[in-house]
């Protein structure tokens, strides 16, 4: 590319006309990194059905130009007509850096897209900043089982790529006053890879598939003692209208499932409530949820890693406090 980027792009995701909450996170880290840069910030939207109503949001959050490109073709995500599209645009428009949610189409499209383009890409990452000497992209992402933070750099292609955790930064707070382009692009028909057909879709109905966007979530370490016992956290997230979440531990004992994890090597959660039941706070585990808005945690020891982060603390057997919680919000909801 023989002329200076100019803009960094943030890929904005929507479902059923609505935008989804992880495309306002990555406005907030894309804003960040446009404005270390002296950039403009776009948003890119690719799908159908969502209103101008809805795409000036992006721009409340951040945005200042939203790109949408929007066909019934494109309501199905299919990742060849997607990447076709993103690099359609990309050599048209030159971005500096790409940001994109790591949700199944994140991770999907990226990396299809950036081995075309011939660009490195970073999956991903907890952390993003501007080295202000060479304008490089610093991506920050776990590494050897979440052991270890290795941050990676792409100084010799462009655009710099790389997918975000959802859940892992607060959207910045909506602006109405903010003005902002919305431009509409016309889809060409030629971009559309008529080989592949979506025949159905089902949706994975199991109880820890939405975690990360549950806002309450009840998580049990090794101070569980045995996976039984994790019933009695299954109940409390029952009655608090929450999800099951674990510490690496856990899971690595049987005792819950992978797609429960929450830390470096799991899923980074940001829910308005996050009680943490024999949990004591190794750095990896605190690193997936320490965004929490309230964080409560119980355990029996009062050097625990976990106080550290709680806005709640509570030095005890879960074992006790756990059916007195329980028996409590019962006695409430009768």
């Amino acid at each position: 590319m023989s002329e200076k980027p100019t803009n960094s792009w943030t890929i904005a995701e929507a479902a059923n006309g609505k935008l989804k909450p992880v495309s306002f996170e990555l406005l907030a880290r894309g804003r960040s990194l446009a404005d270390a840069c002296g950039e403009q910030l776009v948003s890119v939207l690719i799908g159908d059905n969502v209103s101008d109503v809805e795409l000036r949001t992006l721009i409340h959050h951040g945005a200042d130009l939203v790109i949408s490109v929007q066909d019934p073709s494109l309501d199905a995500f299919i990742v060849e007509t997607y990447s076709n599209l993103l690099i359609d645009l990309v050599r048209q428009l030159q971005p500096n850096i790409i940001l994109a949610a790591a949700t199944n189409n994140g991770r999907t499209l990226m990396p299809h897209a950036a081995m075309r383009l011939h660009t490195g890409l970073t999956a991903d990452c907890t952390d993003l900043q501007i080295d202000l000497a060479t304008g490089d992209l610093l991506q920050t992402r776990p590494a050897i089982g979440g052991n270890i933070l290795a941050t990676i750099k792409t100084p010799n292609h462009r655009p710099q790529m790389a997918t975000v955790r959802p859940r892992s930064t607060q959207p910045l707070p909506g602006d109405a006053s903010r003005v902002g382009e919305i431009r509409h692009v016309t889809l060409k028909p030629e971009l559309v890879d008529k080989r592949v057909k979506l025949l159905s879709f089902k949706a994975e109905s199991t109880d820890e598939s939405n975690l990360q966007e549950s806002d309450v979530i009840i998580s049990g370490g090794r101070g569980m003692k045995k996976a039984d016992n994790f019933k009695l956290l299954h109940d409390l997230a029952r009655l608090l209208g929450g999800k099951v979440g674990a510490s690496r531990d856990a899971v690595d004992r049987g005792w819950a499932r992978y797609p429960q994890q929450v830390g470096l090597s799991g899923k980074t959660v940001l829910p308005k409530l996050y009680i943490a039941f024999g949990i004591s706070g190794a750095i990896q585990h605190l690193a997936g949820m320490k965004t929490a808005e309230t964080i409560v945690a119980v355990n029996t020891d009062p050097n625990a890693a976990i106080f550290q982060v709680a806005d709640f603390g509570i030095v005890g057997d879960a074992f006790q406090v756990l059916p007195e919680l329980i028996s409590r919000l019962e006695e409430k909801k009768s």
